[in-house]
């Protein structure tokens, strides 16, 4: 016998939940993160160097490559050589407003538990043990919050410690999302 979506609501909503703290308590008390980012040594310099050019917000690479072919250029490999070469993420001025952002992971999280419910529903039925049920839900889970990281260390410059701590935090989320499902999964 098949499980609809409706009969995962509470798991799914209760999955996202639990993320959605342990992400909290992961960046809050653990602060794991906090290896993430370093300081320029001329932080004010490049701050004043960039505010007089009042970018947008956006993602900005310099040098600035519009097409492939460009890198052939003598000027443009030179331009590579001396450096820096960097991606810069540009926020809005301010606070960040912290509710907004909150709102945002939490709706990201319901919204993954949603959607790998709906896979369950695929692909497991109402007579599925808890074993297969925990290791659908882990394996899914893992591929939804962590193994789409992967390119931005290949090709996006993110430092690969970085990576592997998004990595854990994913395998802590899809162990989560497991023990909800395996837990609250409908039985006959």
């Amino acid at each position: 016998m098949s499980v609809s979506i409706m009969q995962l609501w509470l798991p799914i909503l209760l999955g996202g939940l639990f993320c959605w703290v342990a992400s909290a308590i992961i960046h809050t008390v653990i602060k794991y993160h906090n290896a993430d980012y370093k300081k320029l040594n001329n932080e004010e310099e490049v701050s004043h160097a960039l505010g007089q050019t009042k970018p947008k917000p956006g993602l900005y690479h310099m040098p600035y490559c519009a097409d492939m072919k460009e890198m052939q250029n003598e000027s443009m490999q030179q331009k590579l050589i001396n450096g820096p070469v960097a991606m810069i993420s540009v926020f809005e001025n301010g606070m960040p407003k912290m509710g907004k952002l909150l709102i945002q992971q939490i709706l990201f999280f319901i919204t993954a538990c949603l959607l790998i419910a709906y896979v369950a529903t695929l692909a497991l039925s109402v007579d599925a043990n808890s074993m297969s049920i925990f290791r659908f839900f882990m394996t899914v889970g893992f591929l939804t919050f962590g193994f789409g990281l992967i390119p931005q260390a290949i090709w996006l410059g993110m430092p690969w410690p970085n990576c592997i701590r998004y990595l854990l935090d994913a395998t802590i989320y899809a162990l989560i999302l497991s023990a909800t499902f395996s837990w609250l999964w409908p039985t006959t």
